[in-house]
């Protein structure tokens, strides 16, 4: 009996004091009951062609910032490659000039090729410039000015060596490739490797160092654009050369994130005043002398 009634002053007792310190406390406000329009989006909701519109990079933010960011990857001469601890080439020219006529300053942003298209995408780059053929998968992820320049795929091979376009489908027979470039496709694809994931094609950070392997005999032959590659055998005219045929043709264009017709029309605006002035072959000759 004592301890049940023990028990039940303890009771009244924890009962008075909870009271008073709810007295003693302000209320707390219930919290509001989430609006519909403050909903997360579910996963299956679209952005609207509004959204995507407000999204991008206007001519005016450009401006108010000062400088426009390009993506590249510097080991592709004479388009883009490091003079003098700095980033040079004919890209690098266009891009300044796309500079100058929006009356901004340049920042040249030196990256793997493969991380170019999504820096676009992701707003860490204005656009991409790196003697980039225009693909339909490409033309997916971005959007392309109008082409600057026509290219072709060659092949740089040992001098002397006797290689031929043939021979590199046998098995085991090694190829150097720019990683993510359409060299890359051509050597894994039907008219060569046949196989995306052939051990016989080798992926490199650029094509200088592709050639560089080529010279110490680890692969057989590097696949790559014409310019890059006579500027890469002018430089080691004793050791490497080239199959005089191309193996196919391709155009180079800037890529931009996609709906971005604003940023897109001023870059054609440039575009078209260099071709028109002849500007574009003058930076050609310029760059690929240098090398």
């Amino acid at each position: 009996m004592k301890k049940l009634l023990a028990f039940t002053l303890a009771v009244l007792m924890l009962l008075t004091f909870s009271a008073c310190a709810q007295s003693d406390d302000p209320t707390m406000p219930e919290p509001p009951a989430e609006d519909a329009s403050d909903a997360a989006p579910s996963e299956d909701a679209q952005p609207s062609e509004e959204e995507g519109a407000a999204d991008q990079l206007t001519l005016e933010q450009i401006k108010a910032d000062g400088k426009i960011i390009m993506a590249t990857n510097a080991g592709f001469p004479p388009f883009e490659y490091i003079k003098d601890n700095a980033e040079a080439g004919v890209d690098v020219d266009i891009a300044a000039e796309i500079a100058k006529d929006l009356g901004v300053e340049l920042q040249v942003d030196d990256m793997d090729f493969n991380a170019i298209i999504p820096a676009v995408q992701n707003g860490k780059a204005t656009f991409g410039a790196a003697g980039m053929t225009v693909n339909e998968e490409r033309k997916q992820q971005v959007d392309f000015s109008i082409e600057y320049v026509k290219s072709a795929q060659y092949v740089i091979i040992a001098k002397g060596s006797g290689t031929t376009v043939d021979s590199l489908k046998e098995a085991g027979v090694k190829i150097g490739v720019q990683e993510g470039t359409t060299g890359q496709f051509y050597a894994t694809g039907e008219d060569i490797k046949n196989d995306e994931a052939s051990e016989d094609v080798l992926s490199y950070e650029n094509a200088l160092i592709a050639a560089q392997d080529l010279m110490n005999g680890r692969v057989s032959a590097v696949i790559i654009d014409k310019l890059p590659a006579e500027s890469i055998v002018a430089a080691n005219p004793d050791k490497l050369e080239l199959i005089p045929e191309a193996l196919t043709e391709e155009s180079y264009a800037i890529c931009v994130k996609k709906g971005n017709t604003e940023l897109l029309d001023a870059i054609n605006a440039t575009l078209t005043r260099l071709i028109e002035e002849g500007k574009i072959d003058e930076f050609v000759i310029n760059h690929t002398a240098a090398q």
